[in-house]
């Protein structure tokens, strides 16, 4: 999502929706009563395990936008403690270096903010014990690592960033495919440069995991010796299937349970995985759901308590903990995420503890004039209508119904409009939305 107005987004995931989720019937892994648990290939164990927060907390993840989309900006010094693991959205590609990336900070678009001031920053989170990664990917970068030589110059570039700006790791958010040898190969050699106190987060789309063929899926496994923490982003996405084999919609406490028990059953331990949602509606196209959801998930997977339908076969301990795309979002409701899941997870205060980046006082001039020059802020733009390209007339189309299954250019009518499907669907409700799955055909 780098420099966009755009929520940070899964559109891949739509399009490929119905063909994955058919596909994940053939991995057998369990859910409620009854089903049974596959054999799924196994990475070698680590001989030393991945980095974890400290033995009272869980990962509270959230991005911190190094471009301004008209959310709010501000510092990293004035990120709230209770986010313990940091993901600085994004690197860029480094031009000349294939597969290898670099981080431009975005002085101008963050209030001239200064890269001295950013590592002082990074270095006093630190000293706090939280951690500060860098994010490869989102919806505009696209790191391609898909031969032996982009593995290493992946590694070499991206420890360079390690020891330039003090980062604890990466977080890989390719959301345009994946090799996954050649980026299991990346991350392994970073490993060998960093040591065991390497972070790698990792944040797939909810398509990566519906079928054991997926880019994701199969990186998963071969990192897992290594993997922190997998947070799937549980929003763009429409509605899925979950390890009992059911097809859930995005915005429940089932869309949560049923696709992490995918990961909780796939070989990884419930610390690697977390749970990535919105911080606020704006802040996707689809799939937001109140906080209350969120956490009554955690416990569902964690305790067996707060369940919707589904509920897991077993109880799995304490989770990674949540994700949140995105830390400004929060800011924008007064962090009302943040203090939530800090004290759930253990992972501090949502309150932030603003320590001030240090700026020059200016020289005092006699008698001075005051003026008032006010801060530029930023101007709240409405999510732009669809225009319609349908003439009014008739309502012919069937009536949209919450349980009916739409494909990609079905045609219903809802509300006085008539409204086309741009992918597979069900339980979505059409509504004006520029990211959303149905189209605006006009009045009828």
């Amino acid at each position: 999502m780098r420099n966009s107005q755009t929520p940070r987004a899964g559109r891949v995931a739509r399009l490929l929706a119905t063909t994955a989720a058919l596909a994940v019937a053939s991995l057998g892994i369990v859910g409620t009563a009854g089903a049974t648990t596959p054999s799924v290939p196994a990475a070698a164990p680590a001989a030393v395990p991945a980095a974890a927060p400290s033995a009272n907390s869980q990962w509270l993840t959230g991005y911190w936008h190094n471009f301004d989309n008209g959310s709010v900006v501000f510092p990293l010094s004035e990120i709230p403690s209770a986010y313990n693991l940091i993901a600085v959205a994004f690197a860029d590609n480094k031009t000349g270096t294939p597969g290898g990336i670099t981080f431009n900070l975005a002085s101008a678009e963050l209030k001239g903010y200064t890269v001295p001031q950013f590592k002082a920053d990074i270095k006093a989170i630190q000293a706090q014990g939280r951690k500060v990664i860098i994010s490869v990917g989102g919806e505009k970068g696209n790191v391609i690592v898909s031969n032996a030589t982009e593995a290493k110059n992946f590694a070499d570039t991206a420890y360079a960033l390690m020891q330039e700006y003090g980062f604890d790791g990466v977080d890989i958010d390719l959301e345009h495919g994946i090799n996954a040898t050649y980026m299991s190969d990346a991350l392994h050699q970073l490993r060998a440069k960093a040591g065991s106190d390497l972070i790698i987060a990792m944040a797939p789309q909810t398509i990566d995991y519906q079928a054991t063929s997926m880019g994701y899926y199969q990186l998963t496994l071969a990192i897992k010796d290594i993997l922190t923490i997998v947070n799937t982003q549980y929003y763009n996405s429409g509605a899925m299937m979950g390890c009992n084999q059911q097809v859930y919609s995005q915005g429940s406490v089932d869309f949560l349970t049923s696709l992490t028990c995918i990961q909780l059953e796939m070989g990884l331990r419930p610390d690697q995985v977390g749970i990535g949602v919105p911080a606020v509606q704006k802040a996707a196209g689809g799939g937001y759901q109140p906080l209350a959801n969120v956490a009554n998930a955690v416990d569902c997977l964690e305790k067996g308590t707060g369940c919707g339908s589904f509920k897991p076969a077993k109880q799995y301990g304490k989770i990674g903990g949540v994700m949140t795309w995105s830390i400004n979002w929060d800011k924008t409701n007064n962090y009302a995420l943040a203090n939530l899941f800090g004290p759930k997870l253990g992972s501090g205060s949502g309150t932030p503890t603003v320590t001030p980046t240090p700026t020059t006082t200016p020289t005092a001039t006699a008698t001075p004039t005051a003026t008032t020059t006010p801060k530029p802020t930023a101007t709240a733009t409405a999510t732009p209508t669809p225009t319609a390209t349908g003439n009014p007339g008739a309502c012919t189309a069937p009536a949209w119904s919450a349980s009916a299954v739409y494909t990609g250019g079905a045609v219903v009518s809802a509300d006085g409009h008539q409204w086309k499907a741009k992918w597979w669907t069900t339980n979505e409700k059409p509504a004006p939305s520029q990211w959303g799955v149905w189209t605006d055909l006009g009045a009828c």
